[in-house]
């Protein structure tokens, strides 16, 4: 296998930010946008007539290849690699505002559709003809119920940026220009926060405390942003019809109602599951309380320094076993330059896999020679072959939902959890364990936690008007200790991480994480119980955004409009504790 490990973006976008294929590029979309509005925007038969119908949706799906996104994936993936590329970071703004720009000339198109008559819409549902776009012209005419006007849609859509985005960024900018001093060394602060959980325990607590002052100094103006954001949304909700401030997040990423609030209620139910780990965690750092700033400690080191042509080949090996077809791409993309692997200066930190329509999946790593590097590469593998794989789609479906892109990715990660523990020590392995545990904990109980947070968070901005920051920071606190318990002891202070959640600003996304890892979890069990079913999971990586999640997952035998499901990926999460629990009384 053939290891290229730096993006090769002039092989598979442009030269350079002058190549005069990006005005061609651009121009082409523009060019078909004034066509499709010239052909659309006065002929209306595709309203009611099924063929007519067909002939414009074939033609508006036909945008999504003519209107290439490659120049703007171009800027954005130099500036990724470069935070000093000023010269793509302006070509990308001006880029971005021509986008939105010519993207409000369509917004006609998708609200007349929605302005079908009910019974016309039934009619169109059922005409063979438009067999292929059913699911998609559902959808659309299901979220069509809380369209505005064209005018108000293209006000929202134009004002969006002045009056959320920029109070999201003023924060951010803040904590990026944030420093602390700790032991005589001026840090920034988004370092120290990372580097809490490393440190030695008086070291780490120190530090914490520090960082959790400086996130308070900044409330203020987070007091005001989260309240802006959150009176907007309850504008904009009630303006469309909305009822809770979480349904148009569930309808937007396509989930039924029924399911996602399912999945909250079972969770939070299980919060035991969470607060037993804590204990235990407890109990192996020698405490009789944790702090916050101990949540996320190492027990140990895992010492195996894995390089990446070893992590590759691990995670290679695990992908060819579970099935040869994702062993085949894992190759392909790292052979073509699509995989930028190590870290270097002015390179965005993190990990992420970046897929368009007709575009090359990248993928951004930032391997450092751990284990944790090697299930991070099987992480965003997994979304990789599930972008690659969604590709049997048509355009209108080649993409998927939020709600169902972490499942690919946290299963097979877990595969190669699963390889990588065997060549572990068993005191490795229980240091791996701990740590594969604790980040199954914040991603499922966590997040549900988080949702809980968040409902609350907008009940009382709506009920009140206004919450303080000190309420906001004592109901983040009163939702961490639902689920952490009484062996994590919390001060007023850990609160304010409020401040720099970005999730909280996204508003209810957080559940997509716990719905992906336990969807997941359910699927690889099975997987382990027979290799065979590895082609029910491959339907659902077939499947693109073709129906909805629920659908999706029914497909593979999951019915997620009962519990089971959801219960049956916690109790993979609770047999994993007791296995710690076993280790450590040995």
């Amino acid at each position: 296998m053939k290891i290229k490990t730096s993006w090769e973006l002039e092989k598979l976008f442009y030269q350079s930010l002058k190549d005069p294929r990006i005005s061609r590029d651009v121009a082409k979309g523009d060019r078909a946008i004034d066509a499709f509005v010239s052909k659309y925007s006065k002929n209306k038969k595709y309203l009611s007539d099924a063929k007519a119908l067909k002939k414009a949706l074939e033609d508006y799906e036909a945008l999504d290849l003519l209107c290439s996104p490659a120049p703007l994936y171009y800027a954005n993936y130099r500036k990724e690699l470069n935070a000093k590329d000023t010269e793509a970071e302006a070509f990308l703004n001006k880029l971005s505002d021509h986008y939105t720009k010519r993207g409000t000339k369509l917004i006609f198109f998708t609200l007349e559709l929605g302005k079908i008559p009910p019974a016309t819409q039934k009619k169109l549902l059922a005409a063979k003809e438009l067999v292929p776009f059913k699911y998609w012209l559902g959808r659309l005419f299901e979220t069509a119920k809380h369209d505005l006007s064209e005018p108000e849609e293209k006000i929202l859509s134009l004002f969006h940026d002045v009056s959320s985005g920029r109070w999201v960024q003023a924060v951010d900018n803040i904590l990026n220009t944030r420093s602390v001093i700790f032991k005589g060394k001026r840090m920034a602060l988004n370092e120290a926060a990372v580097n809490v959980s490393s440190l030695p325990k008086a070291d780490r607590r120190a530090l914490h405390k520090i960082v959790m002052n400086e996130y308070k100094s900044v409330s203020q103006m987070a007091e005001s942003e989260l309240n802006a954001l959150v009176s907007r949304k309850k504008i904009t909700d009630e303006l469309r019809g909305f009822k809770e401030p979480y349904d148009a997040t569930i309808l937007g990423y396509e989930n039924d109602r029924e399911s996602v609030l399912n999945l909250i209620k079972t969770v939070t139910g299980r919060f035991d599951i969470a607060r037993r780990f804590y204990s235990l965690k407890a109990k192996l750092m020698k405490e009789k309380r944790l702090t916050y700033a101990d949540r996320s400690a190492p027990i140990g080191t895992v010492k195996k320094k894995v390089l990446f042509k070893e992590a590759a080949a691990v995670v290679r090996d695990t992908f060819y076993n579970l099935h040869p077809r994702y062993a085949a791409i894992f190759e392909r993309l790292l052979e073509n330059g699509q995989v930028d692997v190590y870290p270097k200066a002015g390179k965005t930190s993190g990990a992420y896999c970046s897929s368009g329509l007709e575009q090359p999946t990248m993928l951004l790593l930032n391997h450092v020679e751990n284990a944790h590097s090697l299930l991070t590469l099987a992480h965003e593998m997994g979304h990789a072959i599930h972008a690659e794989r969604s590709k049997t789609q048509r355009p209108f479906y080649q993409g998927h939902t939020v709600s169902v892109a972490e499942v690919a990715s946290t299963f097979f990660e877990q595969a190669a959890f699963d390889a990588l523990i065997e060549n572990l020590s068993e005191k490795e392995k229980l240091v791996a364990l701990q740590e594969k545990v604790q980040g199954d904990v914040a991603t499922v109980f966590r997040q549900i936690a988080f949702f809980n947070f968040e409902v609350d968070l907008h009940k009382g901005i709506r009920e009140k008007g206004l919450l303080a920051k000190e309420e906001i920071a004592a109901l983040l606190n009163k939702h961490t200790a639902a689920y952490m318990g009484p062996a994590v002891q919390l001060v007023p202070e850990d609160g304010y991480f409020f401040v720099t959640v970005g999730h909280f600003r996204r508003f209810f996304y957080v559940y997509s994480y716990a719905f992906g890892q336990l969807v997941s979890r359910a699927l690889y069990e099975r997987v382990k119980k027979d290799p065979k079913f590895i082609e029910k999971v491959d339907l659902f990586l077939t499947a693109g955004g073709s129906m909805s999640p629920e659908d999706i997952f029914a497909q593979c035998g999951l019915d997620l409009y009962k519990p089971d499901v959801f219960l049956e990926g916690l109790k993979g999460i609770e047999n994993d504790i007791k296995a710690l629990e076993k280790a450590v009384a040995k």
